[in-house]
């Protein structure tokens, strides 16, 4: 006997994906997760195309990644996309030393994090336009 499916964690007219361990921290993550969160793909993905952040062009391909679970895996329209949820969280720091004067070390951190992008389907509303 094999193991019964598990159930989705998500509703069906949404898809997820995550990127682990991006060599950035969750803090300047946020910064550019704030600039996408509830805007249509489209707009997002231009935004992402032209942002001068570094870990811009991560999040464009987490992006690009989450519209094809969207289109492939749940059948959903994606020219009604929207981003919905867009979480960056704490994951390990990397500790490193670097060699000072006199034989001290000094301490550096390299943090690392993990983003989560949730895209939806939208229905158009009537009294829009």
């Amino acid at each position: 006997m094999s193991k019964q499916k598990q159930p989705r964690r998500l509703a069906d007219n949404q898809a997820m994906a995550t990127l682990r361990s991006v060599r950035t921290s969750a803090q300047k993550a946020r910064l550019v997760l704030d600039m996408i969160r509830g805007q249509s793909v489209d707009k997002a993905l231009a935004d992402l195309t032209f942002s001068k952040k570094k870990t811009a062009s991560d999040v464009k391909a987490l992006l690009q990644s989450a519209i094809a679970n969207a289109e492939n895996n749940h059948n959903l329209n994606v020219d009604k996309l929207v981003v919905e949820k867009a979480t960056a969280d704490k994951a390990f720091v990397m500790k490193r030393f670097h060699a000072r004067a006199r034989g001290r070390g000094a301490r550096i951190l390299k943090p690392t994090c993990h983003i989560t992008l949730v895209v939806a389907e939208k229905h158009a509303q009537a009294n829009e336009g």
